[in-house]
């Protein structure tokens, strides 16, 4: 039976649950923040005091069986991403989960077997889907506008003085015990995920050069196959002297081009150029959010499931020499 509303409890109160996320759990119809939970107890506090929060803990444990809550959302770093995850599904709480999901294709295993012995919904925070800039690029891609697509290309540079990457005080992704990786482990997910959501299924991956996966000079390459014949080739190089954030998808009538951190689409058809601006909400993750909450009452489909975060853990763990 589904539930007729969805009552959050946050683990994890850090930068992403402060204004990318945390706030539209209370602003969703349907759904509401009942409790959050951070280890630090001073730290937790003041955050449920400025978001209105009625209840706060450190235990994750205390939050997770809390009867009074119907789904967790994960937004530790990744390393405890599994460990939580397996504990909600077993609470029979369903879960939305930070990316990157896990720390890599095992643990995705552990927890895809995991989900399918269960009742439980997961969706994967891969919330640039429902973004609007995303979403017309797929449109775009949907209605043909540049013909049959051949290839994709994502080019990712960052000089140290760049801010694509959030900055922390203990700076814990660049522990590859905690983060899987390096920085490529931080932004790479929401990239690979939307090729996937592109172009579809893969029929071969294969990893390029790169250096030392858990330092900030990382350099990782990587293609793609994918079964309807588009070629993809992605870099992100964080060593870099100058930046760059660009990814180029060619047809046979033309070219999409556009900014992960930006907010505009070049099309080039035809010798015409059209660019395209977009605005994203306050809330980054609240559209991606709304489809949560209505997959979790039974209104919609899985707006990134398990499986399909699972794959981008493969196609990382192989760009990565991982696999």
């Amino acid at each position: 039976m589904e539930n007729s509303s969805v009552n959050w409890g946050i683990i994890g109160c850090g930068d992403v649950a402060e204004v990318k996320s945390g706030p539209a759990f209370q602003k969703v119809n349907g759904s509401s923040l009942l409790t959050v939970m951070r280890r630090n107890e001073e730290k937790v506090k003041d955050f449920a005091k400025r978001h209105q929060v009625p209840n706060y803990t450190t235990s994750a444990s205390e939050l997770i069986n809390d009867e009074n809550i119907n789904a967790i959302y994960i937004a530790t770093p990744p390393s405890s991403h599994l460990n939580y995850a397996l504990q909600a599904i077993q609470a029979g709480k369903n879960v939305y989960l930070e990316k990157p999901m896990v720390l890599n294709s095992n643990e995705a295993n552990v927890l895809l077997n995991a989900l399918n012995e269960s009742d439980t919904k997961v969706t994967v925070a891969h919330y640039r889907r429902n973004l609007p800039l995303f979403i017309k690029v797929k449109k775009l891609l949907d209605t043909n506008t540049i013909g049959r697509v051949f290839s994709a290309e994502i080019d990712i540079a960052q000089s140290k003085n760049a801010n694509l990457i959030a900055k922390t005080d203990d700076n814990w992704r660049l522990n590859s015990e905690i983060s899987g990786g390096g920085y490529f482990h931080d932004i790479a997910p929401h990239q690979i995920d939307l090729m996937c959501y592109y172009f579809g299924d893969i029929a071969k991956v294969k990893k390029g050069a790169y250096a030392n996966n858990a330092s900030p000079n990382d350099i990782v390459k990587g293609e793609i196959d994918f079964t309807n014949g588009i070629r993809f080739k992605g870099s992100w190089n964080f060593a870099a002297t100058n930046d760059s954030d660009k990814c180029t998808i060619t047809g046979e009538k033309g070219t999409i081009t556009f900014s992960f951190y930006n907010d505009e689409i070049l099309v080039k058809t035809n010798e015409k150029r059209n660019t395209l601006k977009f605005e994203n909400p306050m809330h980054v993750q609240q559209p991606m959010i709304e489809k949560v909450v209505g997959y979790f009452l039974g209104k919609n489909e899985n707006p990134c499931s398990v499986e399909e975060a699972a794959v981008v853990t493969k196609i990382m763990d192989k760009f990565c020499g991982i696999v």
